[in-house]
């Protein structure tokens, strides 16, 4: 495999890896439930390193510079221990939210920034998944719920649209098929301390509907904004990794009517391959210009907790305080 793509060096044990000297970052593409171990030894070890999502398999654990892909881990506790070693070894510690690097969701989160408070949330990613497809959602749902896997994201973006702590999360969840061992649908509601309310679901498989399985939708007393496909994307299938992150329009409501509503064009963004290179860029610019990443940690720790607190629900029948 190492040759098939021109990888100059292989290891039978990652510790040997992270022993190389020649070896400045990591890349940590293991499932979830595997990412602590290596993680922690990576930063201790001094490297920097992309972690595939998430971080670990509980909310608290952490050290060196590290890139982690959503979401952090199984458990907060997990979480914050990869936090708190990054913390300690200096390094740093970048989380793949890769809608943070995407410049339509930053408008996007910078227009529901300007609707007031509170604000409300409705947010979902549900694929009709077949085939290749299926196969490879069943391995995944081997470790985690797709409420998990993908909610980390969305629930990310519902909070940097609103700077308010969430208090309390309630989920239901369903499971269509005896092939996986776990609910391959979710749907998840969160509240914050500033009245902000949100929900979010997620759904794996071939008998998940391909209507409304794109909804990224947020308003407040000053108007709403919704990404929207435009005309020409209407064929786009519920599986698509591009269509995940693609927003081809934005569109912005005024609700005292002072203005006709606007559709923001933004068509031109770049592709998910694009915004991977954008999350690896981003881990350079933190470790060339020693940029500050205690905000971008903790805020990878919060939407990981309420993630967590909604599988907690489904499993107790119970809303969760945070």
């Amino acid at each position: 495999m190492g040759a098939k793509f021109g990888v100059a060096k292989t290891y039978a044990d990652y510790n040997y890896l992270l022993a190389d000297p020649e070896i400045d970052a990591v890349s940590i593409c293991t499932m979830w439930d595997q990412h602590v171990g290596p993680a922690v030894a990576a930063l201790k070890a001094g490297k920097h390193v992309f972690l595939e999502k998430p971080i670990a398999s509980t909310v608290e654990e952490a050290g060196a510079h590290v890139f982690v892909e959503k979401p952090m881990a199984i458990s907060a506790a997990d979480a914050e221990r990869v936090v708190e070693v990054a913390k300690r070894t200096n390094r740093k510690l970048v989380i793949g939210y890769i809608l943070r690097q995407h410049p339509s969701w930053i408008k996007f989160i910078e227009i529901a920034r300007e609707l007031g408070t509170p604000l409300v949330f409705r947010m979902n990613l549900n694929q009709q998944s077949n085939g290749e497809t299926w196969e490879w959602h069943k391995r995944l749902m081997q470790s985690f719920p797709p409420i998990v896997d993908c909610g980390v994201h969305y629930v990310d973006v519902m909070c940097q649209m609103t700077s308010a702590k969430p208090v309390r999360v309630h989920a239901i969840g369903a499971r269509l098929t005896d092939e996986v061992p776990i609910n391959n649908y979710g749907q998840l509601q969160v509240m914050f301390e500033d009245g902000s309310v949100g929900w979010y679901e997620a759904g794996w498989g071939p008998m998940v509907s391909e209507q409304a399985f794109f909804v990224k939708d947020v308003f407040g007393p000053k108007g709403s904004a919704s990404i929207v496909m435009a005309e020409n994307n209407a064929g786009v299938k519920s599986d698509d990794i591009n269509a995940h992150t693609k927003t081809s329009q934005i569109l912005r409501h005024y609700a005292d009517m002072s203005r006709p509503d606007e559709r923001i064009d933004v068509s031109d963004e770049p592709d998910h391959n694009a915004l991977c290179e954008r999350e690896q860029l981003y881990l350079l610019k933190a470790i060339e210009e020693d940029l500050d990443l205690t905000d971008h940690m903790n805020d990878g720790v919060k939407s990981l907790k309420i993630v967590l607190a909604a599988d907690e629900s489904i499993q107790t029948h119970q809303v969760v305080t945070l």
